[in-house]
């Protein structure tokens, strides 16, 4: 197969080889994966052990935070080994994967979000039909479509990248962007299939805004008119917010950086500007989540308060 590529390993450029105190550098990182864990299991073992959680909304925080797992996963082991190995160097298939976990997490974010946002739209909405509209089976469909059409999406732009003949084994980045290796290919005709793919799932995905958007739209007139409803809104739907927040910026600035980032940014900025939706999301979702949502509170002081007895 002639378009196929020969290029059986890839360089990644992003950490630079004289960088100092990279010890140091090693430890903070793993001390923050060693944090996202720690956060994010917690919460998941919480809303699984206790069947007062068991509700629509804790069960979609429950998988908004296993899908942050899943996306750390994809980065932080191989950061940690490059920090410690001379040459930073990843396979092609190697690649190939992470950009798939890396960006289908990323994806899976945003459906989640959206999923949340519709979930809250009912709840405050339409209280009396949540339960019928919301139900067991309706949950399960929600959640299976917010992983498994990321995945195909970008399973479908990752299959069309392996499919073109790359001239360059170098990226300069931490870890595999998908964008980054179509930019390699020998002939640039090769990508126009790339291209409108790449430009489809950016529409699926700003569609998922704007399903956000509406559902808060539709809130925030209910809650005008009902104090029990502005105090729904404010435990329920401002966590909800700030991960929205968080996410988006932290996203649209890795999103800037690759499609327009400047030649004349140091690359330690490049650097923390590419991995903050990889670091800030899965690390403060369930800090936020925890801190506002008062059940989840409640179980936690519980736990503290059954061990210091």
């Amino acid at each position: 197969m002639n378009n196929v590529s020969v290029i059986t390993i890839f360089y990644l450029s992003g950490l630079n080889d004289k960088i100092n105190h990279r010890l140091i550098l090693f430890s903070l990182t793993l001390l923050c994966y060693c944090a996202i864990l720690l956060v994010n299991i917690s919460l998941i073992l919480t809303i699984i052990s206790d069947k007062n959680l068991h509700e629509p909304m804790y069960i979609l925080l429950c998988t908004f935070c296993i899908n942050g797992l899943y996306g750390t996963t994809g980065f932080f082991p191989k950061f940690l080994w490059d920090l410690l190995s001379p040459v930073h160097v990843i396979s092609y298939s190697g690649c190939l994967v992470q950009a798939l976990v890396m960006y289908s997490y990323a994806c899976s974010d945003l459906s989640f979000l959206a999923v949340m946002a519709y979930d809250r739209y009912v709840a405050i909405c339409r209280p009396l039909q949540y339960h019928s509209i919301m139900s067991r089976q309706k949950l399960i469909k929600l959640v299976c479509f917010s992983w498994l059409t990321p995945f195909c999406i970008i399973g479908t732009n990752i299959y069309l990248t392996s499919r073109v003949k790359l001239c360059s084994p170098y990226i300069a980045r931490l870890f595999c962007v998908n964008w980054i290796i179509v930019s390699l290919a020998c002939y640039p005709a090769e990508t126009i299939v790339n291209n409108i793919v790449a430009y489809i799932t950016i529409l699926i995905y700003v569609f998922h805004s704007f399903v956000i958007v509406w559902s808060y739209i539709c809130l925030v007139k209910t809650c005008l008119n009902s104090i029990e409803n502005r105090a729904k809104f404010m435990q329920t739907c401002v966590p909800h917010l700030l991960s929205l927040t968080t996410f988006l910026f932290t996203l649209l600035f890795d999103i800037m950086n690759i499609r327009y980032g400047s030649k004349n940014l140091p690359q330690p900025v490049k650097n923390f500007v590419a991995i903050e939706f990889l670091v800030i999301p899965p690390l403060m979702n369930p800090l936020i989540y925890g801190f506002k949502l008062t059940k989840i509170q409640k179980k936690f002081l519980g736990h503290i308060t059954f061990r210091i007895k």
